[in-house]
Parts: C-alpha cells; sequence; structure tokens
C-alpha cells in the first residue's frame, strides 16, 4: 500500500475547512484526527507490522472520524442515539456514492478491510466473525482512539463534549448499573448511561479495554485518565462512583 502522507494531510485539511474551524467540536475532532493517527502509528510499530501495514494503520487514524465533521453541522452532538452512527456515517461517506476515500489514495486493495475497520471502530462489541489481520488493525484503531478520548476529556471543555451547562455536569449523578459494569473491569453499554457523569465514567472505564501493551503505556504516560478523577463533582454519588472506579482503575493498570 502506497501512501502519500502529505496528501492525505492536505485533501483532510481541505475538507475539514468545509466547516467552522471556530466551531470548539470542529477544532476539537480536527486535534484528535491527527493524534489518533500517531497513536496508531506508535502501536502498530509496537507490535512489529510492516512499514505497509504501519502506513495502512496511520491512515486509518487519519480518516476513522470523518463522519463527524457533518454530523456536528447537522445535529450539533456527538452522541450518536442522539443523531446518526458516525463511523457507519463516516464508512459511508467514504466508501458509498460520494466514494471520498479516492480523494485520499489511488490504491483499492486496502479499501475492503479499511471500510470495516471504521465502520468497527466505536462499536462496543466488534463483529465476531472478524479475524487475523482485519482484527489486529480493528484493535489498533479502536485503542488509538480511546487513548486520545481520554485526553480530549481533559482538554476540552466538558460542557462542549456532553452538550450540557456546568450547573447539569457538576449536579449529575451514576447509577448503581453503571458502577456494576465498572466493576466487572469492562467497557460500559452506552444504552445504560443517561447523565453527563455516567459518560464521564464511561470514558474512564474505556481504559480498561486497551488491548496492546504499548496503549496502555500512552494512557499511562499522558497521565489524563488520572487527572479524569479531579472532576469537581457536586454530587455524592458521582464522588463515590470516581473513588471507587479509581481504585479499580489503578489496580487494574498496576496488574497490566
Amino acid at each position: 500500500m502506497k501512501i502519500d502522507r502529505q496528501r492525505v494531510k492536505e485533501q483532510f485539511a481541505s475538507y475539514t475547512r468545509n466547516y467552522d474551524p471556530e466551531d470548539t467540536k470542529i477544532a476539537l475532532k480536527i486535534a484528535h484526527t491527527y493524534r489518533v493517527a500517531d497513536n496508531c502509528e506508535q502501536i502498530a510499530r509496537s507490535i512489529g507490522l510492516t512499514d505497509e501495514e504501519v502506513e495502512f494503520a496511520w491512515l486509518s487514524g487519519m480518516l476513522h472520524d470523518i463522519g463527524r465533521f457533518e454530523q456536528v453541522k447537522r445535529y450539533n452532538t456527538f452522541i450518536d442515539s442522539e443523531s446518526v452512527d458516525h463511523a457507519e456515517f463516516g464508512a459511508d461517506l467514504l466508501f458509498g456514492e460520494e466514494g471520498l476515500i479516492s480523494d485520499y489514495i489511488d490504491d483499492r486493495d486496502w479499501d475492503a478491510m479499511l471500510e470495516i475497520v471504521i465502520r468497527q471502530h466505536n462499536k462496543y462489541r466488534m463483529d465476531e466473525t472478524i479475524s487475523g489481520k482485519t482484527l489486529v488493525f480493528c484493535n489498533i484503531l479502536r485503542d488509538a482512539d480511546k487513548v486520545d478520548i481520554l485526553r480530549v476529556n481533559i482538554e476540552t471543555p466538558m460542557e462542549e463534549i456532553y452538550n450540557v451547562t456546568e450547573e447539569v455536569l457538576l449536579t449529575s449523578g451514576v447509577s448503581e448499573k453503571v458502577m456494576e459494569q465498572v466493576r466487572e473491569r469492562h467497557a460500559i453499554n452506552r444504552d445504560i448511561m443517561d447523565s453527563p457523569a455516567e459518560h464521564l465514567i464511561g470514558h474512564i472505564a474505556l481504559t480498561f479495554e486497551l488491548v496492546y501493551e504499548k496503549s496502555r503505556e500512552l494512557a499511562k504516560e499522558q497521565g489524563y485518565v488520572l487527572k479524569m478523577f479531579e472532576f469537581p463533582t457536586r454530587n455524592e454519588s458521582t464522588k463515590r462512583a470516581l473513588a471507587e472506579t479509581r481504585t479499580l482503575l489503578e489496580d487494574w493498570l498496576g496488574k497490566n
């Protein structure tokens, strides 16, 4: 697979210029895209993939959230359940009638795998039929995405991420059904998360799902996941949830 990284970056910049760069959500996703691509490259190299495969992993990071920009423009939210599944939407833009993928690369040999990797990157659980190198690339992108989501929660105002006022954010609580899943040390099913505080706990819990050692190293090195526990909630259930989640996560990170 031959990738002209400069072409990919220039095309991505050209595409995102169609959206308002002053919009915090748009700016967030542009920065997120470059960081996820870099994470993909680091993770891919850490597990000994070929140079060609590393390029593919990097490209998947550059294109994984292409659906986010139109999602924000149309719905002003990142919440898929209130708008569109951004991974499916992005894959449709790239590989459907519009065929945006041809703007980025000329080689069509990897399209089928790339489409699967992009469609699967946000799923609570991946399609169980995925295997081999496709599964490896899915795991790389999912890990790279999770690692940077931790950063976004610290560097971007949470009111913007969760589309709520500061008052709602700081007073929202965390239910027992969410904590039951945290205690099982895995990601929380989006269907049971209702409040902004639960989405915060849900983002922290993504760390439990990191597949590769390099991904866990990146999460530890950047330190954002521990900063998330400093969230200044005024809700007692959220205070308890953060304290318990921190204990569970520090124990898990210490063992992995």
